[in-house]
């Protein structure tokens, strides 16, 4: 579907398809709104087109297109049987096609039209694509401590990424632990499963609330997770951005 990309360098990524087409609009009216510039391809060509998004019109079921300044590649733009577009949102890569494209004149200028694209690509590396976890009924990590610290106890989730975890450690138990690992830890993630894993911790932060008092936020590496844990972690980020492109298409 998306020719200039290889295998390889796909499986660098975290990729998430959005088949809503609720989503799917809002997004690219998220895009046009921050005047994101769109990378378009003919496939099978290296020529590129550097556009952007002037109007996505629902009912129409439209996505208007800026043109180049070069009228030689608007022609094979418009000639092209299949395109690809690449942008960026937020840090985050997004990739959707169109079968062809319009010359059409928008506002009283040239203009390109495709269709609303049924389905819809988010990439981002997997070692930075980090979900913030919910506040409310917060996801739990319960890390065995020695009996004088009050054994095994429990520690909120701020969020979670396919390398690990940032945990809230309000009372200050685990201390200055940097570099420090403990094994054995358990997270529970909600509709998935318990995941079982060591964790190292790798950068603390402390900071102060609202009401003066001093919260320190952890984050912690998996260390040694076997690949079956890594799947449910998998599964329960991509739970998440479901339910939060469901809240933007909602908003949209």
């Amino acid at each position: 579907m998306y020719p200039h990309f290889q295998d390889a360098e796909l499986e660098n990524w975290h990729d998430f398809e959005i088949e809503s087409r609720k989503e799917i609009v809002a997004l690219l009216r998220n895009i046009g709104q921050k005047n994101q510039l769109i990378r378009m391809l003919i496939q099978g060509e290296s020529d590129v087109c550097v556009t952007s998004i002037l109007d996505v019109d629902d009912q129409r079921d439209t996505v208007v297109l800026d043109t180049s300044i070069d009228e030689e590649q608007n022609q094979r733009m418009a000639n092209a049987e299949r395109l690809s577009f690449e942008t960026t949102l937020d840090k985050v890569r997004i990739l959707f096609a169109a079968e062809r494209i319009e010359p059409i004149t928008h506002e009283g200028e040239a203009a390109f039209r495709i269709s609303v694209p049924p389905t819809l690509i988010r990439l981002q590396r997997r070692e930075f694509y980090r979900m913030n976890t919910p506040m409310t009924n917060p996801v739990r990590v319960v890390i065995p401590l020695p009996d004088e610290l009050g054994g095994d106890t429990s520690f909120p989730l701020a969020d979670i990424s396919c390398g690990g975890i940032a945990l809230l450690d309000n009372k200050m138990l685990l201390g200055d632990a940097i570099g420090k690992v403990f094994p054995g830890c358990r997270i529970d993630l909600p509709e998935i499963g318990a995941v079982t894993t060591s964790l190292q911790v790798r950068n603390s932060l402390d900071m102060t609330l609202l009401n003066n008092k001093t919260n320190r936020r952890l984050g912690c590496e998996f260390t040694g997770i076997q690949r079956s844990m890594l799947a449910y972690v998998q599964r329960y980020i991509t739970k998440l951005e479901r339910e939060r492109n469901a809240r933007i298409a909602g908003l949209g």
